[in-house]
């Protein structure tokens, strides 16, 4: 199979990145950031989301700061309401069939923009084939989990719940992952992965106690939660972005990831 970079770079033109927002954006923020840095590659042309500016939470408050960030930074905006579109249709959002023309109303919107890379920060619509199909290998995840651990041959921690799992199955250690999207949830090649969080509880509770205590155990993996974002997803994140505007990540097709034209199984482990 042929290796072909995720991007390669052009002289005088940085690469064009977009990032999806459906709630805060501390991701999206954290990557706009570095791009602002003097040695950065890449810029941050658009900022997409799928929830409308004004609508509100239980607590009176908006639920996505896509715009809020858009404007603070001058970036460009675009925004596919996912609840108007299966509103006007009179469908549960569950329907997951209805998913793919959503996509292309995506496609559509962000295409003027002319991005290189899809950034998913916080973005909570899965992503079908028009989206996957027309930035193939070019749209990144970040994951709260170390996703070359496995069991059984497939990915231990996938899902929503990983840092849970992660720690009610014993794991001393946790990391985080950004990958490329693809259309098995989860499932992309691995890039970076973080430098390692150690999972601490709180004294003389064993693991047994804390699955006991739901209360404790919700704090405890918020805690952790917090943590690894703090020290894996705000780290890992735009280096990535910042590599591949580099021209440093390479895929084949076949699920393999070269780094610097060296192949990389689990990517770079920080």
């Amino acid at each position: 199979m042929k290796v072909k970079p995720i991007f390669s770079p052009r002289k005088g033109r940085p690469m064009c990145v977009a990032c999806f927002i459906s709630g805060s954006g501390t991701n999206a923020r954290k990557i706009i950031e570095r791009s602002l840095e003097p040695d950065s590659r890449y810029r941050v042309v658009l900022i997409f989301t799928d929830v409308r500016d004004d609508r509100l939470n239980r607590d009176g408050e908006k639920m996505c700061r896509a715009k809020d960030i858009a404007s603070e930074y001058g970036i460009a905006y675009e925004c596919v309401d996912i609840r108007d579109f299966y509103g006007s249709r009179g469908v549960k959002r569950t329907d997951l069939s209805l998913r793919p023309e959503f996509d292309r109303l995506v496609v559509e919107r962000i295409e003027p923009h002319e991005v290189d890379l899809i950034a998913l920060a916080g973005y909570m619509s899965i992503t079908t084939e028009p989206l996957l199909e027309r930035y193939s290998g070019r749209i990144l995840n970040v994951h709260p989990a170390d996703l070359s651990i496995k069991e059984g041959g497939e990915r231990k921690y996938v899902g929503i719940h990983v840092v849970r799992d992660a720690i009610l199955a014993g794991e001393r250690e946790l990391r985080a992952s950004t990958h490329v999207v693809r259309e098995k949830v989860d499932y992309g090649e691995v890039l970076v992965v973080s430098e390692p969080l150690p999972v601490t509880l709180p004294e003389g509770l064993d693991l047994e106690a804390l699955a006991r205590d739901k209360g404790l155990l919700e704090k405890v993996v918020d805690e952790h939660q917090d943590r690894l974002k703090e020290r894996g997803d705000w780290v890992i994140y735009p280096l990535t972005i910042q590599m591949i505007a580099e021209g440093r990540f390479a895929l084949d097709g076949g699920g393999n990831v070269f780094l610097d034209g060296e192949l990389r199984p689990n990517g770079l482990r920080l």
